[in-house]
């Protein structure tokens, strides 16, 4: 995949390139990427992008000829141009998803009160991060290429993207690691019981149970099953019980903590 990011600050996106997964993707050619500076491609010969608005108001506004002509010189025919400002559609899992089926994706990073309205009769589609606001695009920018890079084959393991936050739209359960208690505060024993079974049952309630608590807009459309629907009852009176799986992995299952590395 080709991911282009057109910017007036190409120095922001530095270390981003230069660390974690993104790093790794690129050195193994799961991913490129292009930062272009925007203006590079101004008509003003002091380089200006900005200009008063029309009809009056404050700051400034990005002008149309220097984002056309960074990105008419930065795309082709099958790229998915997308700018990123406040009012396009909220950006999800599923979007990261999407975008990262395809060949070669440009970011456009807004700037100042935003860009000439006409410029959005250029892109394919419009992603906001949610209902704040930014200096500029930029955090928006990697935000959309890390989440959408992470997901290439090769990035990392397929088993890290397996189960995560927001797969099926569930938060993922809670996870845990060395010590086995701190000041009181113990790893649940289902978790060594050595049922594999088990385990994945009480991980899925848990999913459950937690985006209920902190996520209904989710919980409310993500697919359930039976078992699903019977232990959302208990949930909603409050209750928390172990089904018979569980318990038989507790009372029958050898408590096995491996050693830490």
């Amino acid at each position: 995949m080709k991911i282009t990011i057109l910017t007036i600050f190409p120095d922001f996106f530095d270390k981003f390139l230069d660390s974690s997964i993104v790093k790794r993707a690129i050195a193994k050619g799961v991913v490129s990427f292009e930062i272009v500076n925007i203006r590079d491609y101004s008509l003003d010969k002091n380089h200006r992008v900005d200009d008063h608005p029309f009809g009056g108001g404050a700051g400034l506004v990005m002008r149309l000829e220097p984002l056309v002509g960074a990105l008419r010189a930065h795309s082709g025919k099958d790229t998915h141009k997308i700018f990123l400002g406040p009012r396009g559609k909220r950006y999800s899992q599923e979007d990261a998803i999407r975008l990262s089926w395809k060949e070669d994706i440009l970011l456009v990073c807004g700037h100042y009160e935003g860009v000439d309205s006409r410029f959005l009769d250029y892109v394919d589609e419009e992603i906001s991060l949610g209902d704040f606001v930014l200096t500029g695009g930029e955090i928006a920018a990697m935000a959309v290429a890390d989440s959408v890079t992470r997901l290439l084959k090769g990035a990392i393991s397929e088993e890290s993207t397996k189960e995560e936050s927001f797969d099926g739209s569930l938060l993922e359960y809670d996870q845990y690691t060395y010590p086995v208690e701190f000041e009181g505060k113990k790893v649940p024993d289902i978790l060594f019981c050595g049922n594999h079974e088990a385990v994945k049952e009480y991980r899925r309630k848990e999913s459950l149970r937690i985006t209920y608590e902190k996520r209904r807009d989710l919980f409310d459309r993500a697919p359930y099953d039976r078992k699903d629907y019977e232990y959302l009852q208990e949930l909603k009176k409050g209750k928390k019980t172990l089904s018979r799986r569980e318990k038989d992995a507790l009372e029958k299952g050898k408590r096995f903590v491996p050693e830490s590395e």
